[in-house]
């Protein structure tokens, strides 16, 4: 029985199941058939916490899933985008590659990422903006240990994503960061902050950038959906659907992780004044940057789709229903 990828829990599951085995009186359960699951099971249970002590990071309990149906509720309507080759009908088009996670953090579910295990970079991250939480979390960056190949035998750390030692000693002047997609100043709570420290959700951004303009940037579109995004059945709450993406560029940091060429941005939400759906979008090239940081321009979700057309040749983000224009203000 090879390591399968589930859980922790689910496999000291399988090591309680063995366990009980053991304690049959069923004479068609051999003594050294149950010996073994119970070694192969401890092995599984081995490797992955090997893989996280050597990675030197604690572990979200996220869950890798053939179908974001489990964590559908961070999507408008419940539907996940559409982009050719990768995403279709709430499924990975390449499972081996593109990998779908439900972000499970404290017990519950956060938000979700489609995550590129070949560049080590998330496609984009979707999350409920409902108001947000002013102080920064105190949490290390946590990894996805159902990304780790788990056939049985010990592996280089990252073989499938991005981990903190990618981040070291660059030696350049303007140097990458960790850059969220789900940014922590978009969380609601503290709690939903801490959810946002996974390597699983960040993608290298360079630091001019990611602290100046992009942030800039967050910081703006989060006081426009206080302003002006409400639950449409319970007009005292914020809501709004938000997709962050990156476009995967050309260049690697530590030879391993894609550097995006170009971040992106998009939320759709209900106006009460219009009693409309309606969307706001930005995008900008992940480039090193020099004050005064320059603005990101507000964009439409068609011009979006346009643009990530040249990428994809094909992307559908929201509904028809998110194709309205907020009116300026």
């Amino acid at each position: 029985m090879p390591c399968s990828s589930h859980s922790l829990l689910s496999l000291v599951a399988q090591m309680r199941e063995a366990l009980q085995y053991k304690d049959s009186r069923d004479p068609n359960v051999s003594s050294a058939s149950i010996d073994v699951r119970t070694v192969q099971v401890k092995m599984c249970l081995f490797v992955i916490i090997s893989v996280l002590l050597v990675l030197g990071f604690p572990f979200i309990m996220t869950e890798v899933v053939e179908s974001f149906r489990k964590c559908s509720n961070f999507f408008f309507e419940d539907k996940p985008p559409d982009i050719k080759d990768v995403l279709k009908d709430s499924a990975s088009q390449d499972d081996t590659r593109y990998k779908l996670i439900c972000q499970k953090y404290d017990n519950e579910y956060r938000f979700a990422t489609l995550y590129d295990t070949q560049e080590r970079i998330p496609i984009f991250s979707a999350y409920k903006y409902t108001g947000h939480h002013d102080d920064k979390p105190h949490i290390s960056w946590m990894v996805e240990p159902q990304l780790e190949p788990l056939d049985g035998t010990m592996s280089e750390p990252g073989t499938k994503q991005a981990i903190d030692k990618d981040y070291w000693d660059q030696g350049i002047p303007d140097e990458l960061e960790r850059g969220h997609l789900f940014p922590n100043g978009h969380a609601a709570d503290l709690t939903n902050a801490e959810s946002t420290y996974t390597l699983t959700n960040t993608v290298p951004q360079k630091k001019s950038f990611n602290g100046g303009s992009w942030r800039v940037m967050e910081q703006n579109v989060r006081e426009f959906m206080d302003s002006n995004c409400r639950d449409k059945n319970n007009p005292d709450k914020v809501l709004a659907y938000v997709l962050t993406g990156a476009v995967p560029g050309n260049t690697l940091l530590n030879d391993r992780v894609n550097i995006p060429s170009h971040m992106w941005t998009v939320f759709c939400c209900f106006n009460p004044k219009t009693k409309a759906w309606e969307s706001q979008a930005h995008w900008a090239e992940n480039k090193s940057e020099k004050k005064p940081n320059p603005i990101i321009a507000e964009k439409t979700l068609k011009q979006l789709e346009e643009f990530l057309w040249n990428k994809y040749k094909q992307s559908s983000l929201f509904s028809d229903d998110c194709y309205n224009i907020f009116p300026q203000i």
